[in-house]
Formats: structure tokens, sequence, C-alpha cells
């Protein structure tokens, strides 16, 4: 028995995280009668999905010709050839399927004139592999596409009678001889400690774009989930490409949806040109993310920024005209008005590349299953653990994602576990008991937190922290400029054996769950940019300007990063997977990536 008084629960499956991976999840298990608990530190319409704007691909093929052999060959050369081809498949295949079921579900998409779903066009989605136009292959519920979808997953969750933990952090896996028994989490209402005992855990925890200064990221996004794989032993999968959104606002990080360019709108420097027929002549304002970002960051380094500083560029909508904007972007002209002070139909938007998604996470297969490089098996599975979505790296976006899979990637991955989980646990078996001293080890983090008495204060470290990042592993990058990064980061870490947690009298306080959250930050900071320092050659998301080029014959292969609980990091690689998982469809060799 545990020196600690917890509150037990026992569940078939538990879920942590209630965005649109985990909400999928959770209802699908629910559904297939397994008894289902999901912890969630918001309230599940509060999750960063919620935020997402454009859409989710799949080949419907509504608004003109489609095929989801062509949705797969955009993905893998959107990934620059490091994403795994089986997993490539497997998600552009599904995508049809899983998007009438959404349908079905209630998702209220856009609509053509025939009543089908309407589909705009994303960067990087082309036809007849990539000979073709652009496709218009992005399902659209106006510019509040996330809203829609978590709503329409909330409420099948609430059907099929899963039960929720809401405002429950979670804190650490219970992890008895390499198999996952469960999770610990904290009632943030009340203080107490909860121990939730499973035949499977899924990670549906997010990213961790919050380890960077600039961010459209929401201020939950502190990579919960990878932060407890981390101090379990497990490595992460590929965290040196993060990937920076061409269009979030400047001055304020918030993110102008990609179907803002979708819909015809463009960039634009100080001289007035639409520049990106520069960078990009066939796919211009609509190249893949990385391209994007990295033209308009050239544009500003040469002296062509916009504003007083020259340190932004402009993205013109109001030639789309104010009908457009209302049907198409109602949700971009009302965020431009708050958040730039700009009237869409008469006035451009100033923008900036801000850090936006993690490709990195948990690695996982097909399924969802965690895997690791045990006895040297680079496919070797975790028993009793599972991660999908943002948190995870299956891999399917590789080394850049484009835009509109990250919905897509919630969804099949989220369905898939569920399927998984179905097969793999039996409902209502018997619990084995839990070791004597199962949850200590989180309780002592969580006290030693609760009473940390140091001289600085969680928010000047997290603030350390993030002005690195911002600073040494932002959209171009060199050796000398990771490697002042990891020196300074080091530091970091080191102070925040100094971190001080106010005791304002209080059971539970805001300040605890930051510095608890600013933990798992940090050691996934640690591995992006000691993978990135790692990492000697240009692919996707990842620009070395001292390596400018791709290098097949050595680094195409995911990297993956340990970190102890000093934030010292251990890489070793696993290979890509250069097949397909059926005969539907042949594998795409790598050739040079351009638009």
């Amino acid at each position: 028995m545990s020196a600690y008084e917890f509150v037990d629960h026992s569940y078939d499956v538990v879920v942590v995280g209630a965005g649109g991976a985990g909400l999928r999840a959770t209802f699908g298990l629910a559904n297939s009668g397994l008894s289902v608990a999901c912890v969630t530190k918001v309230f599940p319409t509060r999750s960063h999905t919620v935020a997402a704007q454009g859409g989710i691909s799949a080949a419907l093929g509504n608004m003109g010709q489609d095929d989801w052999r062509w949705h797969m060959y955009d993905t893998i050369k959107g990934s620059d050839w490091l994403g795994d081809q089986d997993a490539i498949e497997f998600m552009c295949k599904e995508a049809p399927a899983a998007i009438l079921e959404l349908e079905h579900y209630g998702l209220p998409f856009s609509r053509t004139e025939e009543g089908k779903i309407y589909q705009r066009p994303f960067g990087g989605m082309t036809t007849q592999y990539g000979t073709g136009p652009a496709a218009q292959r992005t399902c659209a519920a106006a510019d509040r596409t996330g809203h829609a979808m978590l709503h329409t997953l909330y409420q099948q969750a609430l059907k099929h009678e899963a039960q929720f933990f809401i405002e429950y952090f979670a804190v650490d896996l219970i992890m008895e001889n390499g198999e996952c028994r469960g999770v610990v989490a904290i009632d943030m209402a009340t203080g107490k400690v909860h121990r939730f005992r499973a035949h499977m855990v899924v990670l549906a925890t997010g990213g961790y774009g919050r380890a960077y200064f600039s961010c459209t990221s929401a201020h939950t996004c502190t990579g919960d989930g990878g932060g407890m794989v981390l101090r379990a032993g497990l490595p992460m999968q590929d965290m040196e490409f993060v990937q920076f959104h061409p269009t979030g606002i400047y001055g304020s990080g918030c993110l102008i949806t990609e179907g803002a360019r979708g819909e015809g709108g463009i960039l634009r420097n100080s001289k007035g040109e639409a520049f990106m027929e520069r960078y990009a002549p066939s796919a211009k304002n609509l190249a893949s993310r990385d391209v994007v970002s990295r033209a308009m960051t050239i544009e500003i380094r040469e002296g062509r920024g916009v504003g007083a500083e020259q340190d932004h560029i402009f993205l013109h909508l109001e030639h789309l005209g104010a009908k457009v904007l209302q049907e198409k972007l109602p949700g971009i002209s009302e965020t431009a008005k708050i958040f730039a002070g700009v009237d869409v139909t008469k006035q451009p938007i100033p923008v900036l590349p801000t850090v936006h998604y993690n490709m990195g996470g948990i690695p996982t297969n097909i399924h969802g299953e965690v895997v690791t490089l045990k006895n040297g098996n680079p496919d070797s599975v975790v028993p009793g653990l599972m991660a999908v979505g943002e948190a995870a790296c299956v891999s399917v976006h590789g080394a850049n994602r484009l835009g509109s899979n990250s919905l897509l990637d919630l969804v099949i991955f989220g369905r898939e576990a569920a399927r998984h989980c179905a097969e793999v646990v039996k409902p209502g078996k018997r619990h084995k008991p839990l070791a004597a001293d199962a949850g200590d080890l989180a309780v002592s983090r969580i006290d030693r937190y609760r009473n940390a008495k140091g001289e600085l204060k969680t928010s000047k470290i997290r603030l350390d922290m993030q002005r690195v990042m911002q600073n040494h592993a932002a959209v171009f990058r060199t050796g000398e400029s990771l490697q002042e990064g990891v020196d300074k980061l080091d530091k970091v870490i080191d102070s925040f054996g100094s971190v001080s947690v106010s005791d304002r009298g209080l059971v539970w306080n805001t300040d605890l769950v930051e510095t608890l959250e600013l933990d798992n930050l940090l050691g996934q900071a640690a591995a992006t940019i000691s993978s990135a320092l790692n990492r000697k050659e240009s692919r996707g998301a990842h620009a070395r300007e001292d390596f400018p080029n791709r290098d097949d014959a050595n680094w195409m292969k995911h990297t993956l990063s340990w970190v102890d609980g000093r934030g010292k990091v251990t890489l070793d690689t696993r290979p890509v997977h250069m097949y397909t998982l059926t005969d539907d469809v042949e594998v795409v060799p790598p050739k040079a990536r351009v638009y």
C-alpha cells in the first residue's frame, strides 16, 4: 500500500486530453463497449483543436477531380520524404470515410450549391501527382472548422456516456516493468491526487508550442504527454521539426488560416510585389508552409519588409470583396479587427511566420501504440501505452506538415486507436494489483514543486526558455546558433532548481500547475534544440544555413531523443518506412522538392 492516500479509479482505457484526437478516441472507445475515462486539464470544448480554422483534408472530389493517391503523394512530398509511407497511405486512404462519418455525426460543413461538402485549396495540395492544378481537398466549416469538429465530437462522447474528469492535470504515467498501468492526475479544484488504473492509456495531450516566445498555440499547449513519456525513460521522435505558420498576426501570434490564401489572399512586400512568384512559380501563395515561411523571412532580411521596422509582411484580402470575406472567412475578419485593428475589406493584415505545430512527438505505429528502440528493435511496442494527435509522431508529417492534414491526423488516428483498443482490450477485464509504491514518484514531484522556495519565478524561467528557443532554433538555423542555444538552455534548465512557487494558502494554485507544465516544456525544448544541432542537413521545416541541401544518403532517418532529469539529451535514429501498407499504391522515391 502506498504511503500516500490516493483517490483510485479503474477503467478499461484512460484517455488523457480532450482535443480532436482525444475526443474521437474517447467516443469510439465508449461506443465499442469499453469503460473509458477522459482526463482533461481544460473543458473539452476549450481544447486547442477549437482554434483550428481552415479545414480537414480528404480526397472527396466534390469540387474537381481528386484521388487519395494524389493526396498521399502530396503528403510524402510535403514531408520532404521523412514521413513513413505506410502511415501516410493509411491516413489518406481512410480520409474520405472518416470525413463522411463526421458529417453523419453532425459536423456542419459549409456546402456547395449542390449540397456537397465545400472544399477549398490549401498549400501543397495538388492533382495528378503534382503535375496538375491545385486540389480543392480541404473540407471546411467556414473558417471555424476546428470549433465545429470539437463540439461535434464532444456531443458524440456525451451521447455514448463516456466519463469525463474535467480540470484534472495529468502528472505522470504509472509504469511497472516497462508496462504502462495507468496515470496519476490532480483534481485542480481540490488538490486531491487521483490514480487512474487502466489496461491502456491513450495520450492525446497536444503539442508543446509554448516552448517558444511567439506561437499560435494556446497557453495550455505545454506538451504534457511528452513530458510524462520522457520521465518514463522513453524517447521522443523528430523533435527538430517545428513548423512556423507563415501568417501569424504581427505582434500577437494569432493565426490567420492558410484558407485565407486558399480563397485568393496574396502576400506582398514593401514594394507591393507578390513575391511568392519568385520562390514558388507554380504554387505561389499556396506553396508548402516551410517554403512560404522561409520566403517571407528572406524578404524581411533583404530589406523588403513592411512597417516602421520593416520586420513583417502584408497579407492582402481586400480584393476578395466583402461578400466572400463574410461567407468564407468571417472568423478571420473578426480576428484581424481585434488583434491587428484592421478592416480586411480595406486594409492588409500584418503577418509574420510564427511557431504553429510540432511534427515531432511520441513515436507510434499506425494503431497509435507507442514504439521504442527496446533491444535494438525500432518497432517494439510499449505495453499499455498509446499516443495520438499532435502529441504523437506516426510519422505522417515527416519534416513538414501540409495544412489541413492535422485535423485529419486527429480523426484518423483517434479513430484507429479506439478500434485497436476494442480489438486488444476485453471489456471489464480484471486489473492486476498495482505495485505498493505506484504513484508515489508523481506525488513526490508535486510536493517538490508545491514547496519550492527558490529565488526565481516560474514565469521568469519560462520566458528565458522561450527566448532561447525563439532566437536559436527558429526558421533559419546554423550550427553556431544552435550550439549557443544548447549552452544557454542548459543554464535555464539548471536554474529550474531555484524555482519559487507562490504559496497563497490555497490547496491548489495556478503557479504550481504552470511549474509542472514548465517541467514538461523544458525537456522537450532540450530534445528539440539538441536534435536540430545533430541533424546536419536542411529538410522540411529544419533549415540549416550551414548545410543548405537535403542529404538523403546520411539523414533520411528519424531522430530519437531521450532526456534525463537533468536535461541531458541522448540521441539515436530509426529508419524511415520506405514501403507502403498495401499493393494499392507504389512507394514514392525521393526527388527534388519544388513548388
